[in-house]
């Protein structure tokens, strides 16, 4: 019997000793970068559509979520208080600069940045064109604000600390959190101007899920583009317009836009991202004078596919893959930052 309890005893030493020799398990370090939107909204009735984005700053927001801090070392930072209908290159450029120096210096092990959803997935893909670290980035939103009954940020809010927090999150790129499924950031897109589960991607679905208190990743994007773009040193980027194509569409559009300055035009067209004969003409135009043009389409899905019903080649016009007009203007523009050479702007297309 003694030997028993004496072996026990030895046997609780030697876990006790491994257990100290252990590298202690440290809580990740997430910092909330906050931008305003509809999930720091506010509204005077719970009931009601009206209300005001970027009101509610990120400290309050934190309040409102004492969960988070399970899930790791949790702190945020105002970067902007606006509603994403005024997001902008100067306002994507301060929080691009703001992640890369983030990870650079270690400050944190990952991000989640809080997000109007009006052009959150277009802040989306390029801070995934722009971020240089492999650690998770995630985005979220609401569509209804702080104040409305049945509000959908705190829950979204705290998915969104899950999947940075989760190891499975280390090199996936942009994320983009929402009513319990991630996506990715190149893919996803705002299907609806009301409805709750309004991000989807159309092509290839969530490649996740949070349920539960688990974060799973079920697919992945085999793009891998060769490098992001360095944009540290920039305070502005190349003006680059998008078009919207319809039938009997004037060229007044196109001209305008042309003789405007720009470096650079997308073309949002119908079907395989065609475009009527005078809309055409302008366009060829556009691209006789150095302007880049590109093809896309407004169907919302699918490819547009190169010197198929146009002849690109000859046109000097290069065509979106499977990118929308307004993810098309974006890596339009950082591509444009780099070379105005058309065959290297078209592989960027197909890479990125």
């Amino acid at each position: 019997m003694k030997r028993i309890v004496i072996l026990v005893m030895m046997s609780v030493f030697v876990l006790q000793i491994q257990a100290q020799n252990q590298p202690a398990k440290t809580s990740p370090r997430i910092i909330i970068l906050a931008t305003g939107g509809t999930i720091a909204g506010s509204g005077a009735s719970a009931t009601k559509a009206a209300y005001t984005a970027g009101k509610v700053p990120i400290d309050d927001l934190l309040n409102a979520v004492p969960q988070i801090h399970d899930y790791g070392k949790v702190t945020g930072e105002q970067i902007a208080q606006i509603g994403s209908q005024d997001m902008n290159v100067v306002t994507w450029l301060k929080l691009s600069n703001r992640i890369n120096q983030i990870f650079k210096e270690n400050l944190a092990d990952a991000i989640v940045v809080t997000h109007g959803t009006d052009t959150q997935e277009e802040t989306a893909y390029f801070l995934d064109l722009t971020i240089l670290s492999d650690k998770p980035v995630v985005l979220v939103g609401a569509m209804r604000p702080s104040t409305a009954m049945s509000q959908d940020g705190n829950r979204n809010l705290l998915d969104a600390v899950m999947v940075a927090a989760s190891p499975k999150s280390q090199g996936k790129g942009i994320i983009v959190a929402m009513d319990e499924k991630i996506y990715d950031a190149r893919d996803v897109t705002k299907t609806s101007t009301t409805n709750l589960e309004t991000f989807q991607s159309r092509n290839f679905g969530p490649i996740g899920l949070i349920y539960d208190g688990k974060v799973n990743y079920y697919y992945q994007s085999l793009r891998n583009p060769s490098k992001k773009f360095d944009v540290t040193k920039l305070n502005s980027l190349p003006q680059v317009e998008i078009v919207y194509g319809y039938a009997d569409a004037s060229p007044v559009s196109v001209t305008g836009i042309a003789n405007s300055g720009v470096k650079g035009i997308v073309y949002a067209g119908m079907g395989n991202g065609n475009f009527g004969e005078p809309v055409g003409k302008a366009l060829a135009e556009a691209s006789k004078k150095g302007i880049l043009v590109c093809r896309s389409g407004r169907a919302g899905s699918g490819r547009i596919t190169l010197d198929n019903e146009v002849k690109d080649a000859e046109l000097g016009f290069v065509v979106s893959d499977d990118l929308n007009p307004q993810k098309s203007r974006v890596l339009l523009m950082l591509s444009l930052t780099e070379t105005s050479d058309r065959a290297k702007i078209q592989q960027n297309f197909f890479e990125y």
